[in-house]
């Protein structure tokens, strides 16, 4: 083998510019690496803007908010400034660069890119895959667009693209905050809704091995809105008509259910640019000619200033994040509002009876309402249907726990099955957090039932409620939050 042999099997390994401007961005956009180790979610200003591509909100690393996911959020006759803001955030993205952040921006896009260079026989782009391109776009209009405005309506808005889809949310969100020892107990929260979503994760994981960007080409939601600006869009691909040959080459070369360079489909990769034979495919607004030893030159010292300001901004990006994100635990730990919940590992109640196994309410990585209640107190039985409410339509950002008290506590079985056989809301019994004394007195009770605790998703006490509540009391509380 001679040493040109050697090299281009060197560079074959080697990351393109745009794996690397991929690999950057992912970077850039979860620079908050201090929360992988705490387990915490970052939730500082950062979060009020949009990051461009699909990138998970609930990221341990997440520093801006996910596009899609502020967007459902956003459809609120409360919240029309903010419905302003996010679709304003998402034009600028459109017209700005349209689908090439896909190609250059999206993290998960790279998630799947390297899933694809593991070798095993690939499914070739095809009519079928050219029409399967098509549902991205219902995914658009019904779970981004339809389902959520329809909620909104009725009380508040429903995220469906990210309850009920989102792979990117449940590998970047659910699964690094699960994977923390810090959440060990956020396990006994998982239910038939995270095993869907799992799943469906895997399910297109494992298809981006064979099928070159699944979730791109057939669900995103995101790529489907940007495809609709790439025409228009400042950056990308165009191509030059009056050169073009329409020969297809182009579309023969690229991935992705292209009709040809700079359609909805095209996420501007670039690698059609030097298969063209009449080099009618060029990037827009980018001069071409310039091979000229003086230009090469001068490209070069672009290229090595804007690598140092790019590696310099990651830097001091991590470095911000690192310092400046509130830890939780140095929170003074009490039982008045502003102060750290005490925990209590507390036995677990179904309808079949008590459980050996044991859960922290503290724990939980959501807005967590606790309700001590009983079935012997008339007051706590009239108001548990709110909290029941609540769990069901909070499932995904809200813990329920009903706490028992720890008399009579073997009727609550009995009561479950009758009433609450398929709540969302999680039974457990108050067995003691200190010797000779109740968790209930641990949050401050003061012998009267019912009493409700209500903590923000880093276990700090935001509201008490000393006496029964109603179901507008509890959404207040956890708006209130929000």
């Amino acid at each position: 083998m001679d040493w040109g042999d050697g090299m281009s099997k060197i560079k074959k390994w080697l990351p393109s510019k745009r794996k690397l401007m991929q690999l950057y961005f992912g970077l850039l956009f979860n620079a908050n690496l201090k929360g992988y180790l705490t387990g915490n979610i970052y939730k500082g200003v950062t979060k009020n803007m949009c990051v461009p591509g699909i990138n998970c909100y609930s990221c341990p690393g997440a520093v801006g908010a996910c596009p899609i996911g502020s967007l459902q959020g956003s459809f609120s006759s409360a919240n029309k400034s903010t419905m302003y803001y996010v679709i304003g955030i998402l034009l600028i993205y459109c017209v700005m660069f349209g689908r090439m952040i896909c190609g250059w921006l999206c993290p998960f896009g790279l998630v799947q890119e390297l899933l694809y260079k593991i070798k095993t026989p690939k499914v070739k782009k095809n009519p079928v895959t050219r029409i399967l391109s098509w549902f991205k776009y219902v995914v658009l209009i019904f779970f981004v667009l339809i389902v959520p405005i329809m909620y909104a309506f009725r009380s508040t808005p429903l995220p469906a693209f990210c309850k009920y889809i989102c792979p990117a949310g449940t590998l970047e969100g659910g699964l690094a905050l699960l994977s923390n020892k810090a959440n060990e107990g956020f396990f006994s929260m998982l239910g038939p809704l995270f095993t869907w979503k799992f799943l469906l994760m895997v399910s297109i994981l494992v298809g981006a091995i064979f099928i070159f960007r699944l979730f791109c080409r057939f669900i995103c939601p995101l790529g489907a809105l940007y495809g609709l600006f790439n025409k228009l869009s400042f950056f990308g691909i165009q191509v030059d008509t009056s050169k073009c040959i329409n020969c297809g080459m182009c579309a023969n070369k690229c991935k992705m259910d292209i009709r040809y360079p700079g359609d909805q489909e095209c996420i501007s990769c670039g690698e059609c640019v030097p298969v063209c034979p009449t080099k009618a495919i060029q990037w827009k607004h980018w001069k071409t000619g310039c091979d000229e030893q003086p230009n090469r030159k001068k490209r070069t010292i672009v290229r090595i200033i804007s690598a140092v300001v790019m590696i310099a901004i990651l830097a001091g990006a991590i470095g911000y994040f690192w310092v400046t994100t509130p830890d939780p635990v140095k929170l003074n730990v009490g039982n008045s509002v502003g102060d750290l919940c005490p925990g209590a590992d507390l036995q677990i109640i179904d309808k079949e009876g008590i459980k050996t196994e044991t859960m922290n309410p503290t724990k939980r990585g959501k807005i967590t309402i606790i309700n001590f209640w009983g079935t012997w107190c008339s007051g706590c039985i009239a108001e548990l249907p709110y909290f029941d409410q609540i769990a069901t339509e909070y499932q995904d950002t809200v813990a329920v726990i009903a706490v028992h008290t720890s008399s009579l506590a073997e009727t609550a079985p009995a009561y479950i099955a009758e009433h609450y056989p398929n709540s969302n809301m999680i039974f457990v019994k108050d067995n003691g957090q200190l010797p000779n004394e109740e968790y209930y007195l641990a949050l401050g009770g003061r012998g009267a039932y019912p009493y409700t605790v209500v903590l923000d998703e880093n276990g700090v006490i935001t509201e008490i409620f000393f006496s029964s509540v109603h179901y507008d009391d509890l959404k207040a509380a956890i708006e209130n939050i929000g």
